[in-house]
């Protein structure tokens, strides 16, 4: 059986790395030794030279802006590393891969966020890819300024986390537009609910989809 490619996607704040933590750990528990591994990764920054480009993408304290045209690049860049050094080879062992952001991010930041082409950015994310796509991906569906919020609440915010509502809105409306269009490989999740029922729609999605795909839970 070929490995599953399953994506996290989402604006600030929607608890995507908590549920990635958890999912990990019950489908360990669901399927035990059935498959060669379960992983997580996440973009940017799922290789030794993507945590070097995040460091650069995310550092709020830079000398000078990122030109967008430049952060679209850097992210491909991230893209094309990962896709070639992590996750085709491990998908081609038939590990289970669970990633905090992939190719919607991008249409959905670069794209609608920053307003640079959107079939450029298709281009690229076809480039840095080589054709991969989720499996399943899973849009953690926040009210805007709750999901801010619970990053200011942190403390310390990136330089995404930083960009203004107006920013953050487009986004928004990017995943909810690519949501409409992907059919079922991309899932609505409330993630303005509470953290337990954020995991038990996040189990009972999967629990459908491992079954389609034919592993036995």
């Amino acid at each position: 059986m070929n490995g599953k490619l399953i994506v996290f996607e989402g604006c600030e704040g929607g608890g995507k790395t908590t549920q990635i933590q958890q999912t990990e750990q019950w489908l360990r528990d669901q399927l035990g030794s059935s498959v060669p591994a379960i992983l997580t990764t996440k973009e940017p920054g799922g290789t030794a030279l993507g945590r070097s480009l995040r460091n650069i993408l995310l550092d709020s304290r830079l000398e000078e802006p990122i030109a967008p045209t430049a952060e679209l690049l850097l992210f491909a860049c991230d893209r094309a590393q990962h896709v070639e050094t992590f996750l085709k080879p491990h998908l081609k062992q038939g590990a289970i891969i669970l990633c905090d952001r992939f190719t919607d991010s991008t249409i959905a930041y670069q794209g609608f966020g920053r307003g640079l082409d959107k079939n450029l950015i298709k281009q690229l994310n076809q480039i840095a890819t080589v054709g991969l796509e989720s499996d399943l991906t899973l849009w953690f569906d926040i009210e805007i300024e709750k999901g801010l919020a619970r990053t200011q609440s942190r403390g310390k915010m990136d330089r995404m986390e930083k960009a203004d509502l107006a920013f953050h809105q487009r986004v928004n409306q990017g995943f909810c537009e690519l949501a409409d269009q992907a059919g079922d490989r991309i899932i609505r999740i409330d993630a303005n609910l509470s953290l337990q029922q954020v995991s038990l729609q996040i189990q009972t999605i999967l629990t459908q989809y491992l079954l389609k795909w034919g592993f036995t839970l």
